[in-house]
């Protein structure tokens, strides 16, 4: 089912954003909302999991799946299986584990706790409390053979505590101290991140689906450098990768049952982006990824199951002092609206213009999803703003009473503003606060096809206009 975040009522302070209303609009203030709607919640290339998940629950198969995202592409298998290196931690100036037998040809004793420092030559020195019981002049392989090895972390350590199957590598880490990494089998490497990525709870054909796409990941990309030592980050840089913890029964099936299973194009794998959810359509890659090569793989498709996500649609409400604030020096003086140059076919954002009060400043999508904090680059940008009409202030001689928090005071009973961001006109409903969250609706208007509105409210209040999301700001009239 699509989901909207709850409706909230942000207001602008006193702020004119050009609404050229006339000559009798002297003396007046105006409250101005920023109302962004938006859909899907991810870069928005590749395999949406809630659309699998959509799939998944309407009966069809896995492979049915990723050959609907992965436009073109088949399965393959692995002949021989590879070794994936994952960054848990690095910069480090120690780390201690558990359960691990061995240290490179030395034996260990399971129930000890081993620490390993660095020597400050760049090497490794592995100690059972004050003893030295092995160094390595580059990295240090700590295993248990056949079974998991104990990472011992903190959040003080900045290392995730958990089992973790492979071996620990401890070496030295280019940017100073020491580089803490998981290296294991690739199967098992996928085990970790399928229940990490998708809930142990969804359709097998759905997991089988995450299976395949994180191993093929995995096996097509590359996090580190040839001396770094690992491929991949264990958070959303990469794949979300959580060891032992994150395994399941259903979860193990599916990597199981997929078992070296890839995603290829024209015999090649293909590196298999995945997301959250889609909003309903994916994008192409050079869409998403400015830089990135168009990829026939990587194109846009329907996602008609998508629905499921409670993100499928979303809406922000920021004033545009607080948009403002957030892109920060990117605004030309202050911002008076948000205007998309260029979208994708989705339709995400691919460029868009800041709209400054002294001058014009050009984002990529990307970027301003980032800045603003958004869930996705599908978005739209509307503006409301409201302001009372009279041709003169009220005198401000005798004291106000107290004003609801975040309203505008004005000065007469007629409203009047601009809603911009709308391809044509729109009906608004005029509503006046009740005093304790609920507001009732006091009289209908029609847009102008500028997006321009006037309505009489009866008497003082504070009042707003909205149509279905798209909320105006607070006014308060006296």
């Amino acid at each position: 089912m699509s989901h909207a975040l709850p409706i909230q009522s942000i207001t602008a302070t006193a702020l004119l954003v050009g609404l050229g209303l006339g000559a009798g609009t002297a003396g007046a203030d105006a409250a101005s909302t920023l109302v962004i709607k938006g859909r899907g919640f991810g870069h928005g290339v590749g395999m949406s999991q809630y659309g699998a998940y959509g799939y998944a629950m309407h009966g069809t198969p896995y492979t049915e799946i990723l050959q609907h995202y992965y436009t073109g592409t088949t399965l393959s298998t692995l002949q021989t299986g590879s070794e994936v290196g994952v960054l848990m931690a690095t910069g480090r100036t120690s780390v201690s584990v558990t359960q691990a037998t061995r240290a490179g040809a030395v034996r260990l004793d399971p129930a000890k706790t081993y620490k390993a420092i660095g020597d400050g030559t760049g090497g490794v020195i592995l100690k059972d409390g004050e003893e030295k019981l092995a160094t390595a002049a580059g990295p240090m392989r700590l295993s248990a053979g056949a079974d998991p090895v104990r990472l011992r972390g903190s959040s003080a350590t900045g290392v995730t505590d958990g089992l973790y199957r492979g071996a620990i590598e401890v070496r030295p880490s280019p940017v100073g101290g020491l580089s803490i990494i998981n290296a294991l089998g690739l199967e098992d490497y996928v085990r970790g991140v399928v229940a990490a990525e998708s809930p142990s709870s969804w359709p097998g054909d759905a997991l089988r689906a995450q299976a395949v796409a994180a191993r093929t990941y995995a096996l097509t990309t590359d996090a580190g450098s040839a001396d770094d030592g690992y491929t991949q980050y264990a958070d959303t840089r990469s794949q979300v990768y959580r060891g032992v913890a994150a395994e399941t029964a259903p979860t193990d099936a599916a990597v199981l049952a997929t078992s070296g299973q890839i995603v290829t194009y024209q015999g090649a794998p293909i590196t298999t982006y995945f997301f959250s959810t889609s909003g309903g359509r994916t994008e192409n890659v050079e869409n998403s990824f400015l830089g990135a090569a168009a990829r026939p793989y990587l194109v846009s498709v329907k996602d008609p199951y998508d629905k499921v996500s409670p993100k499928h649609t979303w809406t922000v409400r920021l004033t545009l002092t607080q948009a403002g604030k957030k892109l920060g020096s990117l605004v030309m003086g202050s911002l008076k609206r948000i205007s998309v140059v260029k979208r994708g076919v989705s339709p995400r954002i691919v460029s868009a213009n800041l709209v400054g009060s002294r001058g014009t400043t050009t984002i990529s999508g990307p970027a301003l999803r980032t800045k603003l904090g958004l869930m996705d680059t599908w978005a739209t940008f509307s503006v409301v703003t409201t302001t009372q009409a009279t041709r003169r202030a009220q005198p401000r001689t005798a004291p106000r009473a107290v004003e609801p928090r975040g309203s505008v005071a004005l000065a007469a009973t007629r409203l009047q503003g601009r809603v911009t961001g709308q391809r044509h006109a729109v009906w608004l409903l005029v509503q006046r606060g009740l005093g304790d969250g609920r507001w009732t609706t006091v009289a209908e208007v029609q847009t102008t096809r500028d997006g321009r509105y006037a309505a009489t409210v009866p008497g003082p209040g504070v009042y707003r206009v909205r149509t279905g999301a798209l909320v105006g700001p607070n006014v308060r009239v006296t």
